[in-house]
């Protein structure tokens, strides 16, 4: 969730790190510091607030040196401040940075105190310093301090640690937490996310849990779990500064909110060929498998749970294939049945979502057919850990409120409901209309996309109340549900969404005047229903913004009807994500929230 980088070069860094720190402010965070190696001793520099802050005192203070770590923390334990920012240290001689949180700090903090050791923060990070100190103290090489501290603590991390009587060199830890190295020129680099460093090098080393590192400008070397000297595959990526930039934009929801249409080519290009989805898309050997899917499991959090909501319906509909859906994050405890031939499919933008690759982890130790992700980035764990991949090509998402990864991510699984339509030879002539219909969605998206002008009228009238009910039926509830998570995200309205058959029992009570209803009309069998829950909104007074075309005949005296675009029905729910992000944007903009980085919250969220 926070941000780390770190080098060892033979120029100064600090410009460097900072530089990394502001491309990883999409992640979230609430302080940033950094620590420089000196001549003879580290420069020590934190402040509350932006990297900019950060970096008006490295402009004034002119820090010097060769090697360094940077941090941008999203607090976990102890409020977000100057003396919990990191980077941490313990008595001037090691400093470290930390992404994660050490799930028995509390029992190593006493004893650590027990040791002498005293504590300036609340924080679960400051313990590493002090138990780094410690190993050291027993004579012990870095190296082995670091395995040390990695028998100690439980729980997830990626640390990176100078300490002040190695000026040459920096050292890393990972264990449930991305980290990876950026092999330079004579320069090496860490950093909790390629973007950070993406500048600097395209040579890359993902780290795999339990490894530890020794890196200095010169040379690294990485030990594995069982502290023996390993190789990791070195990896190529060019990440354009391009997909990294706002551009003629002014924010990056903004930009992502108008890149879908390419982000949606992107996903379908090389996988429908013809008048029907190409085989084995999700690796080889996966159309044999899918085959064999009788069930499937879907694991996720937050918009890509919507995102598997919605396929469920495809599954059902398309496949022949019952679902089961479950929060990432509960998953795992509630002692979950599995029948056989099960599917396990987890969805996750980043491919890092700590609550989704521990449910990974777990379902590998479960009796699953086999695991499946639908994942943005290649690189990540998931996407390493899973036996079959669709990667959605959505290029980087910046805005921590996600956009084109949803609607990648909903036309990944249809294109995943097709494939095990067509392993199980069943229902030709509707995956032939569907392959056709995706290759039209582009354009329609663009259609869409037209639709902000009438979106920028009605924001003014949703921007000024505190709380706003969306409305769906079928697989445009989870649509309705991933609406009002956009608007709560990025503007702070209260938003909620529920079944519009539910209305009745018991959210009409909230109906009045300021109370705002986005409902969802497509056409559809139950449309005729939907026009009777929203008669009930209308008969007390609420105001009404409908999407679609079902509700024609509705006569609105308060708010407004949005005409759609013409979809394929099975792809609507795709079509009618756009103008609720544009919606949302606008009423946040009016608002004057930050839109990009949305106040508590994280891009990527990597602990549990």
């Amino acid at each position: 969730m926070c941000g780390i980088i770190a080098a060892a070069t033979n120029r100064n860094v600090g410009k460097l790190l900072v530089q990394g720190l502001h491309k990883m402010e999409y992640r979230g965070y609430d302080s940033a510091g950094i620590a420089l190696h000196q001549e003879t001793s580290i420069v020590h520099l934190r402040c509350l607030g932006k990297v900019r802050r950060l970096e008006e005192k490295m402009i004034e203070e002119k820090p010097k040196g060769k090697v360094g770590i940077a941090h941008t923390r999203w607090a976990t334990h102890g409020e977000p401040s100057e003396v919990n920012a990191h980077p941490h240290s313990s008595k001037e001689r090691v400093y470290i940075v930390h992404n994660g949180i050490i799930e028995n700090y509390i029992e190593l903090k006493k004893e650590l105190i027990e040791y002498g050791y005293a504590f300036s923060s609340q924080t679960d990070s400051e313990l590493i310093a002090h138990l780094l100190d410690y190993f050291l103290n027993q004579k012990n090489t870095m190296i082995d301090a670091m395995h040390s501290i990695k028998e100690k603590m439980q729980g997830a991390y990626a640390i990176a640690a100078i300490d002040q009587e190695d000026s040459d060199s920096f050292y890393l830890a990972r264990n449930n937490s991305p980290l990876l190295l950026g092999v330079g020129s004579e320069e090496l680099f860490a950093a909790s996310d390629p973007l950070a460093i993406s500048d600097l090098t395209d040579k890359f080393i993902f780290l795999e849990d339990g490894d530890v590192v020794e890196a200095s400008s010169k040379a690294y070397k990485i030990y594995d779990k069982n502290k023996e000297e390993v190789q990791r595959e070195l990896t190529h990526l060019n990440i354009s500064a391009q997909a990294t930039s706002k551009g003629e934009y002014k924010h990056f929801m903004e930009k992502e909110i108008f890149e879908q249409p390419t982000a949606i080519l992107n996903t379908i290009d090389g996988r429908i060929g013809g008048e029907d989805v190409l085989e084995n898309i999700f690796g080889e050997g996966s159309n044999e498998l899918l085959a064999q899917v009788k069930r499937i499991q879907v694991v996720a959090c937050g918009t890509s749970l919507h995102a598997g909501r919605v396929a469920a319906n495809w599954f059902s509909s398309i496949s022949q294939v019952p679902t089961q859906i479950d929060y990432a994050s509960e998953y795992r405890y509630k002692n979950p049945y599995i029948d056989k031939n099960t599917l396990l499919v987890t969805i996750s933008q980043s491919g890092e979502t700590a609550d989704t690759l521990s449910a990974l982890r777990y379902a590998k130790s479960q009796n699953y057919l086999g695991s499946l992700t639908i994942c943005n980035v290649p690189t990540s764990s998931i996407a390493r850990e899973s036996d079959y991949v669709l990667l959605t090509n959505a290029g980087p998402e910046i805005g921590v409120a996600s956009t084109k990864a949803f609607t990648t991510q909903l036309t990944a699984l249809m294109l995943l409901a097709l494939s095990i339509a067509k392993a199980k030879d069943i229902n030709p002539k509707l995956r032939t209309r569907l392959a056709t219909a995706l290759r039209a969605l582009p354009e329609i998206v663009s259609q869409s996309l037209e639709l902000r002008g009438q979106l920028i009228e009605i924001a003014p009238s949703i921007a000024n109340k505190d709380n706003a009910l969306f409305l769906g039926r079928g697989m445009f509830y989870p649509i309705a549900k991933e609406g009002a998570l956009k608007l709560k995200e990025i503007s702070y309205i209260h938003a909620e969404a529920y079944p519009a058959g539910e209305l009745k029992h018991g959210p009409l009570a909230l109906i009045d005047e300021n109370m705002p209803v986005i409902a969802l009309a497509p056409e559809s069998d139950f449309a005729e229903k939907l026009i009777s829950n929203l008669e009930e909104v209308k008969a007390r007074g609420g105001t009404l913004y409908v999407f679609g075309n079902a509700a024609g005949d509705l006569s609105i005296d308060s708010g407004k009807l949005i005409n759609m675009p013409e979809c394929d029905f099975l792809l609507t729910p795709i079509l009618y994500t756009v103008p609720l992000q544009i919606l949302s944007y606008e009423v946040a903009l009016l608002r004057g929230t930050d839109i990009d980085q949305p106040r508590n919250l994280a891009k990527s969220v990597t602990v549990e």
